[in-house]
């Protein structure tokens, strides 16, 4: 969006426009152009930032050219000094990630040589290629490989990025996976934005921008330390240093004062879009029929917004562009409802319509998203609110829902908008709401297992795995648009990650775009070798669904705190038909594990009656999203009793006599 477009347009002279425009080309031209080499770069034996780096940035320049009425350039430069072997392998293939409504022009690369000598990366070697498909996400990049890299080599690529729209908004990296030892960027701010360009910092040292003669507003931080990702941990923009640039009126606000306006404002511009009329009133009374409690009601309003109204901005839709293109824009939640189509917005509005007509009271409510950064109402501006739903009131409680979500179960709403601030808009006493988490049982792996154990090892039978919840919405988004094939392909390969062996047959995927059912896999399994012969005896372990993971926490130390997305659950129930005549002998049962209010893991391992079949149980719950890498020992500790209880393997022996200890 870019709000400084709306802006008023002042009016300048014709020379200093063009005095600008001369300053503007020739900074843009300096920025495409390759900088000198230091020799004392090329002589450089070991990294500056962190001692045991294998690469480090000696530079990084940005130029960003807002001065246009529709697009914005960026400008790149970067120049990296290669330190080892490892460092040749992890900077020789390069990604320049974008999305829809971004071009990569100019794209330039060089390899400076020990020597001096200089190797040009070759236009034909640049080519695009998808990196992440999920649900509607789409992240491709441009790629190709520096040419002639070794150890004491310096690289240095550049590129050109044009965004449709204006930089409001802006945000500006400062880290890199490797060290850096300068980032500069250079700022040309729209010249009619009737407000001043403001910035803000996070995780880092405030840095301010400084006029420089090119017409340039310049910022640079120094010796910025690598970011390395880590498994479950915040986002990236809670834990990187970053900074947004936006323009906004040069106003102290108090933040009270500033959201209380906001809530009012926001209701007065979302109170028509909510509108109610007769054709809603019927809809809502055959809706909600014969439902007697709240509960029921308002369920039943949101199925029929999920299960009667097309959603055209859900990418499983089945609408081809040519379709979405030449339906009309619904003004009221009257037209979504006659049309029986609708955006996102749309169908929330026609959500909260519904709800008022049955008697409820229906709000809007922004609200920010967990999943990028965490809210702080102490930031006065709205930019971390993106998100909304709709909130219902129920008794004296607000409850919040969002139908537009396809796959978020009723009573949920999406991981990344739970456990947060939210916003009500009211005419004269909005309020901030904490929105509820979903508990552990609201998303669950579901996995059962028969199988037949064969006297050389090989397992074999039929497995069952559904998922409800957070972990449903997960697995629509990421199957929904593929073919029987690619979703049977999806699950072969994570299933052959851990088990190698496998094979596969009568593979079964259910409701990978239904917007109620769980989403389940079935499918008969043989697994060569699964367990381990020994003479007479055979080594198994019980726990299928965990045979071959890797533990989850295996690093010794940790540099960011400990983040789950959501709380959830596991249940696991596998028999194992044993082969005639080998018994348990004297098996041990694995062991469970408590850790309090955060969860518990609890197995159960026995033999049926008739001591033909082994059973083994499995639950784990774990209810806790953050935890400081302070605590990191503990929860280490905790999730390496379970990898090794997960582990257990048992020995069967030929005439054995079962024997199983409680």
């Amino acid at each position: 969006m870019k709000f400084s477009r709306l802006l008023a347009r002042q009016t300048f002279g014709l020379s200093a426009l063009l005095g600008a425009c001369l300053l503007l080309t020739s900074a843009s031209a300096q920025s495409m152009q390759w900088k000198p080499v230091d020799p004392t770069h090329l002589a450089i034996k070991a990294p500056m930032v962190e001692k045991d780096a294998d690469a480090e940035a000696l530079l990084w320049e940005v130029y960003i050219n807002d001065s246009s009425d529709t697009t914005t350039d960026f400008t790149h430069f970067l120049r990296i000094k290669i330190f080892s072997d490892r460092g040749k392998e992890t900077q020789s293939k390069i990604d320049i990630p974008y999305l829809n409504g971004v071009s990569i022009k100019d794209i330039a690369g060089r390899t400076i040589k020990p020597d001096g000598s200089i190797i040009e990366l070759k236009k034909d070697a640049v080519f695009d290629r998808e990196i992440v498909k999920f649900g509607r996400f789409r992240l491709k990049a441009k790629s190709f490989a520096m040419p002639g890299i070794e150890p004491g080599s310096i690289i240095e690529y550049r590129w050109r990025e044009v965004h449709n729209g204006g930089a409001n908004y802006v945000k500006l990296e400062f880290q890199r996976e490797i060290p850096v030892q300068a980032v500069r960027y250079y700022l040309k701010p729209y010249p009619y934005a009737l407000h001043p360009m403001k910035t803000i910092t996070f995780q880092g040292n405030p840095t301010s921008f400084v006029k420089d003669k090119s017409g340039f507003y310049v910022t640079e931080m120094t010796n910025m330390r690598a970011f390395q990702e880590e498994l479950h941990m915040p986002p990236e923009d809670q834990v990187k240093t970053w900074m947004l640039v936006y323009y906004s009126p040069d106003v102290k606000k108090d933040p009270m004062s500033f959201w209380k306006d906001i809530g009012k404002q926001t209701y007065e511009a979302r109170k028509g879009d909510m509108k109610v009329n007769d054709d809603i009133r019927k809809a809502a009374a055959e809706a909600v029929g014969d439902a007697a409690t709240p509960e029921q009601k308002l369920e039943r309003l949101f199925n029929y917004c999920r299960t009667k109204i097309k959603n055209v901005n859900d990418d499983a839709s089945g609408m081809t562009a040519q379709q979405l293109e030449k339906l009309k824009d619904n003004k009221s939640p009257a037209d979504t409802l006659k049309r029986g189509y609708g955006s996102g917005t749309d169908i929330d509005f026609l959500f909260a319509a519904l709800a008022s007509a049955a008697g409820f009271e229906a709000r809007f409510a922004k609200t920010g998203d967990r999943g990028r950064k965490f809210f702080d109402p102490n930031f006065t501006d709205d930019y971390f609110m993106r998100s909304y739903h709709i909130a219902v009131k129920v008794g004296d409680q607000w409850r919040f829902f969002d139908p537009a979500s396809t796959y978020v179960p009723f009573g949920m709403l999406r991981w990344q908008e739970e456990g947060i601030q939210s916003l009500v808009a009211d005419p004269k006493e909005p309020a901030f709401v904490q929105t509820p988490i979903s508990s552990p049982e609201k998303s669950v792996k579901k996995r059962t297992a028969k199988l037949r154990l064969s006297e050389d090892g090989t397992l074999e039978g039929d497995v069952r795995i559904e998922y409800t919840g957070h972990f449903a919405v997960e697995m629509k988004e990421d199957n929904d648009q593929d073919s029987v094939e690619q979703r049977e392909n999806k699950l072969r390969e994570t299933v052959s990650r851990r088990l190698s062996t496998a094979e596969f047959a009568d593979v079964k995927i259910e409701s990978a775009s239904d917007p109620l059912k769980p989403f389940v896999y079935s499918y008969k399994v043989r697994v060569p070798g699964y367990a381990e012969r020994t003479g007479k005896r055979l080594f198994l372990q019980p726990a299928f669904f965990q045979k071959g993971m890797a533990a989850m926490f295996a690093a010794s130390e940790r540099k960011n705190d400990i983040y789950f997305h959501f709380p959830w659950s596991e249940e696991d129930h596998v028999t194992i038909e044993l082969p005639p005549g080998y018994l348990p002998d004297n098996a041990e049962q694995p062991g469970s594990v408590s850790f309090g209010e955060s969860g518990n893991y609890q197995v159960a391992l026995g033999m049926t009656k008739d001591a033909k079949m082994l059973e083994y149980k499995r639950h784990f719950r774990f209810a806790t999203l953050m935890i400081p890498k302070s605590a990191y020992p503990n929860l280490k500790t905790i999730f390496n009793a379970i990898h090794e209880s997960d582990n257990h393997a048992i020995t069967l022996k030929q005439g054995a006599a079962a024997s199983v200890k409680q």
